[in-house]
Parts: C-alpha cells; sequence; structure tokens
C-alpha cells in the first residue's frame, strides 16, 4: 500500500556553490521583513485551503475517513472487488492527506518561529500515526491471500490494473511484513521516532542564535545560512571568509552535543525499525523500499573514492588562480574572476525557461504556466527555513521555496527545483493517485537534468573567455556539490550507521573525527583542513531529516549526465527517441521501480562505468577551465 505521507515528495536542500553572474534588474529586496516582501514573491496557499477553518474541517473529515477504513478489517478475502473498495478509500485518504499536510507545513517553513503553526503540524502528525495504528491489519491480511490468486483477481478487474505494481510490490517485500501485532506495535512508534528530526529542526532553525561579525569593511553582520553562503560566494578577502567560517561552525559546535545526541537517537530509530522488519543493516533496510541493490551504493562510493584525483586537481587549480598561500574549504565557493553582474529572480525565470526549449514545447508551456504563478515563495525572510526544495500538493501542484539572493548559484537554484516542479507536474497529470510519486532515487534526475540544459545554453551564448571559464567553473563545482560531496555524506552516513548496529558509542567526538578523516581522504593535501570543519556533519538537515538520501543526488547526478548526452549529442531520430524517454519517465511517477525506470530511459547504474563517466567528464572540464584561462588577460 502507498506509504503515508510524512515528508516532501521532492525535497532537496541545494548544495552546489556558486560562480559567476550576469547583468539584469529587480534585485532581491533589501529586507528581509516577510510582510514587507511583494505579494507575487511569497506563496499563495488559498489553492490548498482558504482560510484554518477549511483545514479544520479537512482534518475532521480525515479523521472518519480513517475510522472508516479501520472498520474494513478482514473484508479482503471477500474478493477483488473488497480490495478495489479499499484501495479507492485509501486514494481518498492519500490525496486529503497531502493538503491537510502542506497547509501547515508550508506556512511553518517560511515563519518557523510561530509555535501556533507548529502546533498544528504538529496535530497532523498526531492523525497521520493514528492511522499508522488503524492501517496496521491491512499489508498482513493481504497478503494471507496467495499471490496467484491475487493475480488472477487483478486480472479478470480491470479496475484493479493501477494498483497492480502496488499491491504485487507487497508480495515482494512480504519477508519484511510482521503480523498485525507486529505492524500494530511499530505503528505505536511512529510519533515517538518523529521526536529526533523534529528536535533537530527546532534546534538548527528556531532555536538557533546565529552570530554577527565585522567584516573587513567595518559592516556587521548575521550570518544567517543565506548570508554566510552569500560571504563564501561575494567576499575576496580570504580573511572575511575565515572569519565568517569561522563564526558560522562555532554555532554549531557549541552544541555539537546535543547534535549528536539527536543523530543518535535518528540513527537508533533506523537501526530499531531494521531489526524489527528483520533486515541486518539500516541501508538494507532503506534500499528495500524501492528494491534498489547494495552494490549500487557500493559501486559508487568504491568509484567515487578511487577518482578522487580531478577533485584534488581542480582544488589545486583554484588556488593558483587565486594567488592564495593556502587553500581552504571556505575558498571554494568564491569565483576565481570577478564580476559584477546578478542574476535578479525576474530575469533568471525567463533565462531557465529558454534553456529548457529542447524539450518540447508542450514542457514549456506547463513550465511557463508554474513559473507564472503564486507556488513559488522566493526570498529569504526572517524565520524562514534555508536551503530549497519543492513539496507536491496532489490536485493542486507543486509548492517550490527558494532563498533566492542573485547570485549565478540562485539562478541554477531556480534550474535544479524547477525540474523538481515539473517532475511533479508531469507525474500528476500522466499517474493515477496510486503511482504519482516518484521515489527520492529518480527525484534528482530531474533537477540536475535542468541544470545541464541551463548550462549549455549559457555556454552557447558567450564566446567570452572569462564568462565561459566562469560557467565550466559552475559545471564543475557542480560535480562536487552533487557528486562528489554527496558521496562523501554518504561515505559518512555509513560509517556512523555501522558504529549504532556494532552497538559502539556515537558522540560529538567520534562524528567528529569521522568527518575529519574523509575531509582528508577526499581532497588529501590539495586543501588545508582546518579543524572546525569537522562540525559540518551537524548542520547538514538531511542526515537528520531523510537519513540515506543523499547517495541518490551522486547517482541521479550520473543518470542525468547520461540522459542529457543522449539528448544532445548523436543523430537527430536518436536524440528525439532519447528525450521522449526521459519525458516518459518524468511522467511515470511510481509506476515502477526506479532502476527499472530508468533502464527504460537509458541508465544501468549497476554498471561502474556509469559512475566512471562523471569522474571521467570533471577531468575534462578542468582540463577546458585550465585552456580558457590562459586565454584570459
Amino acid at each position: 500500500m502507498k506509504k503515508l505521507l510524512l515528508g516532501t515528495v521532492a525535497a532537496s536542500v541545494h548544495l552546489l556553490f556558486a560562480v559567476g553572474a550576469m547583468a539584469a534588474s529587480a534585485p532581491k529586496p533589501a529586507t528581509q521583513n516577510r510582510a514587507e516582501i511583494s505579494g507575487q514573491y511569497k506563496w499563495d496557499f488559498s489553492p490548498i485551503y482558504g482560510s484554518w477553518a477549511e483545514w479544520d474541517a479537512a482534518m475532521t473529515s480525515i479523521e472518519a475517513k480513517m475510522d472508516a477504513f479501520a472498520a474494513r478489517k478482514g473484508t479482503l478475502k471477500n474478493g477483488p472487488a473488497a480490495v478495489l473498495s479499499t484501495y479507492q478509500a485509501f486514494d481518498e485518504i492519500g490525496m486529503l492527506q497531502y493538503k491537510v499536510y502542506r497547509y501547515p507545513q508550508l506556512q511553518r517553513d517560511v515563519e518557523t518561529r510561530n509555535q501556533e503553526v507548529a502546533g498544528k503540524f504538529q496535530r497532523v502528525g498526531a492523525v497521520f500515526a493514528k492511522f499508522g495504528t488503524a492501517t496496521a491489519w491491512f499489508t498482513p491480511e493481504l497478503l494471507k491471500i496467495p499471490q496467484a490468486t491475487m493475480e488472477q483477481w487483478i486480472r479478470d478487474t480491470p479496475a484493479l490494473a493501477p494498483y497492480k505494481f502496488t499491491i504485487l510490490d507487497n508480495y515482494r517485500q512480504q519477508a519484511h511484513v510482521l503480523d498485525e501485532q507486529g505492524e500494530k506495535l511499530l505503528s505505536f512508534a511512529t510519533r515517538f521516532g518523529q521526536t529526533p528530526t523534529a528536535t533537530f529542526q527546532e534546534l538548527s532553525t528556531s532555536d538557533i542564535k546565529f552570530p554577527k561579525v565585522t567584516l573587513s569593511d567595518g559592516k556587521e553582520i548575521t550570518l544567517s545560512p543565506g548570508t554566510y553562503q552569500g560571504v563564501l560566494q561575494t567576499n575576496y578577502v580570504q580573511a572575511d571568509r575565515a572569519k565568517a567560517f569561522d563564526a558560522f561552525l562555532g554555532t554549531y559546535a557549541a552544541t555539537s552535543n546535543t547534535y549528536a545526541a539527536i543523530y543518535n537517537g535518528v540513527m537508533q530509530k533506523g537501526w530499531f525499525t531494521a531489526q524489527a522488519r528483520n533486515f541486518p543493516t539500516v541501508l538494507e533496510a532503506a534500499l528495500d523500499d524501492h528494491a534498489v541493490p547494495m552494490d549500487v551504493v557500493k559501486t559508487l562510493v568504491d568509484t567515487v573514492r578511487a577518482g578522487t584525483a580531478p577533485l584534488q586537481r581542480y582544488a589545486k587549480l583554484r588556488k593558483k588562480l587565486l594567488g592564495l598561500d593556502k587553500y581552504h574549504l571556505y575558498d571554494g565557493s568564491i569565483p576565481i574572476y570577478k564580476t559584477t553582474a546578478t542574476y535578479p529572480y525576474d530575469d533568471a525565470k525567463e533565462t531557465v525557461l529558454q534553456s529548457m526549449a529542447p524539450l518540447g514545447a508542450d514542457y514549456m508551456a506547463k513550465y511557463k504556466k508554474f513559473l507564472s504563478g503564486k507556488q513559488i515563495d522566493v526570498y529569504e525572510n526572517d524565520g524562514k527555513r534555508s536551503g530549497a526544495y519543492v513539496g507536491g500538493v496532489y490536485g493542486v501542484g507543486p509548492y517550490m521555496l527558494l532563498n533566492h539572493n542573485d547570485t549565478q548559484n540562485a539562478l541554477f537554484t531556480l534550474a535544479h527545483e524547477g525540474g523538481h516542479a515539473m517532475h511533479t507536474i508531469l507525474s500528476y497529470e500522466k499517474q493515477p493517485y496510486v503511482t504519482s510519486s516518484y521515489t527520492i532515487f529518480v527525484a534528482e534526475v530531474a533537477s540536475t537534468t535542468n541544470e545541464r540544459f541551463l548550462l549549455n545554453k549559457l555556454l552557447e551564448t558567450t564566446k567570452d573567455p572569462k564568462e565561459r571559464f566562469l560557467l565550466l567553473q559552475h559545471a564543475v563545482d557542480s560535480i562536487v556539490g552533487t557528486f562528489y560531496t554527496q558521496v562523501l555524506f554518504a561515505d559518512f552516513e555509513l560509517q556512523a550507521h555501522k558504529l549504532v548496529e556494532q552497538g559502539k558509542p556515537v558522540t560529538a567526538a567520534v562524528l567528529n573525527g569521522i568527518y575529519l578523516d574523509l575531509l582528508k581522504t577526499y581532497y588529501g593535501d590539495a586543501v588545508t583542513i582546518d579543524d572546525a570543519y569537522k562540525y559540518t556533519w551537524s548542520r547538514i538537515p538531511h542526515f537528520f531529516n531523510s537519513p540515506y538520501y543523499v547517495y541518490q543526488y551522486a547517482t541521479c547526478f550520473a543518470s542525468s549526465a547520461k540522459l542529457f548526452k543522449d539528448m544532445t549529442t548523436g543523430a537527430p531520430a536518436s536524440r528525439t527517441a532519447a528525450t521522449a524517454r526521459y519525458l516518459e519517465l518524468l511522467g511515470s511517477g511510481g509506476n515502477d521501480h526506479p532502476m527499472a525506470q530508468l533502464q527504460k530511459a537509458g541508465v544501468d547504474l549497476s554498471k561502474r562505468e556509469t559512475v566512471q563517466a562523471v569522474v571521467d567528464q570533471m577531468q575534462e572540464l578542468v582540463t577546458q577551465m585550465e585552456l580558457e584561462a590562459a586565454k584570459i588577460r
């Protein structure tokens, strides 16, 4: 059965590094007071509900539907009609779940300090946990029906066809489904299991006090996440970047023991669930949901660990061109060549839209319509969560959160999140509800493919060596951020979870040691590793919100590289066919296992060469950067 909605359908905290910029108008507002930001740049929640009264009514309705669903217990054996009506009843609840969940969740994310909204969001979690308990009977009861009988019922009942994949996937996972009492017991732990993540959210957003620093120009700034990134991306005084780094990381270091306890709680929850469902490791439990082979992660980590030479070569090139005696990780975001140009949001929208022309008129029309609506929250404001994501609302569409700051990174973030938005739009359009939600494993394919199209368009329209260098730098930084960094994160998760699985201590000191060793492994002697960087793990939301998520950035990056190449090279007929396969992937939602979906689109992640191709691409891009740098005077 389709799982409860307890997180975003497609979410990504954008971690890529900024590079250059371009001239435009209408810069971001100077204020961070949400009330003073124009309404055209803020979310309109009315398509979901017009008021909290409507939301309250929907909450009452969903609870009634949940009670009615629970009353169906014992009916599945009555035949295909009973199975069909039960799935249809679950669909009704699921579609309503999207709306009652998103309405408070989205409002909380743009004003995390609003405790009234936070309380309403907690109420949603309580209701969903109740439903988990009320439906604990379903899968064990379904699996009492022999698979051959169920397959015959599906063949004889056309209305069951949309549910075929979901139903039969239950049988694939049968060894990890408990009896009714076991499933009910696990459901009781749902709300408790959400506590570590909720605690991290409050500590890292609502309660955190970001430091103030005075830079070399005498200006005092508060180092919010967006402002901190702005310093790293735009301030050419290395001492200022160092000061910002020390102060910002120091904020997390000051409470690192608390973060370690929270993260231990997150991992203990995962290990509890894995053991309860008879999985030997948390990773295997995480991968089994979508039938992803263990070798995919192992091949990814092993290939990248063996392929760090281009990463280190790039760091050394940056050090040379920036003229630095020592090169630090906080030097990794500053453009090597200065530019006074910017990427204001309104111009960025048009640039991104035009870059997607190769995907066809229908894609362009749908994308333009989305960009013109009020389901994008554009600018940073006090109390707003950091990063960027897209969250779907079935029956309404995607909502996109940004923290646009006019940098080139912000432009590419818009393209990235736009890929998620279009993936959601096409999945909702092409799929029935039961298979409308795509998996995390394919989510980042659409986003990184959009970034490739944007980069390609920008490279086509400039001949200036400096501008070309900056674009190539962005391409390389994308590989650093979306591929190498995410695999380093996955490597960290594997080692941290292993400690829990072996019953070993998990403390801030232990986690610091793991992270510091990984930095040295991946960067070698190309970078001066500052000791404070060992606290970086404490500020990575994915570790706390969605364990074993980040490796999929890298697999998706490898997938998008292959898909983009197929759509842009070779004979016209082959490019057209590849584009059609790609659009079919976007519209396929969750109608198959993600590995199978990607294979239909032309990507096989079980092959080492698929991952190695990104390492090779990195090497080629660094070579091109060296050539362009030689032309710049």
